[in-house]
């Protein structure tokens, strides 16, 4: 799981049990990250490690994770990911190493009120049950770190069902960090 972990600290989309919910298609448009997003940010994880976070611009519309435990400055692991609006949710995605797929994962996420970045990861249990009522066409998978689906629906069918009030509890907050406070 220790290759995995380094995946889910970077990009914030932590692994429920091992469990992953990854798509054939990236986030259908990119656009230009909410205000507040980029910058250093700082958690602890479920380990109870302090980590940081600092989100960056590459590019048009794209941008780079880069993470690290405080304990261990200089290790650090960089991911690219873009960002999308659709409805009223903001959404991420990245691509998942080729030993998970080397599909896209997609979260969404949010800076609330109290100047937090909250993300929030797919329950696996309802993307699946959604699969078994063919709403969605996929497979399941397995890895060494856990049991994962690959949706292979188009990504308009996707935000349909994602956007629907009734399916609002899909979203299982995986992370909340803080602004890193500038040191003087």
């Amino acid at each position: 799981m220790k290759t995995w972990r380094v995946v889910v600290i970077a990009l914030s989309f932590l692994l429920l049990s091992g469990c992953l919910v990854t798509f054939k298609e990236p986030l259908p448009e990119s656009d230009p990250a909410p205000k507040g997003l980029l910058g250093k940010w700082t958690s602890t994880n479920a380990w109870g490690e302090p980590m940081d976070l600092e989100l960056s611009r590459l590019g048009d519309s794209r941008y780079q994770a880069v993470s690290y435990f405080k304990a261990k400055p200089k290790t650090r692991e960089a991911y690219a990911f873009t960002v999308s609006r659709h409805g009223d949710r903001w959404y991420l995605s990245a691509k998942v190493p080729a030993q998970f797929g080397g599909h896209f994962i997609i979260a969404g996420f949010e800076l609330n009120d109290q100047h937090e970045l909250v993300v929030y990861n797919l329950d696996l249990d309802q993307i699946k049950q959604a699969l078994g009522q063919k709403v969605f066409s996929g497979e399941g998978f397995q890895t060494d770190d856990g049991e994962g689906v690959l949706i292979d629906s188009r990504m308009d069918q996707v935000f349909a069902w994602l956007d629907d009030p009734a399916n609002s509890d899909v979203f299982v907050e995986a992370v909340r960090y803080q602004r890193l406070a500038r040191a003087k």
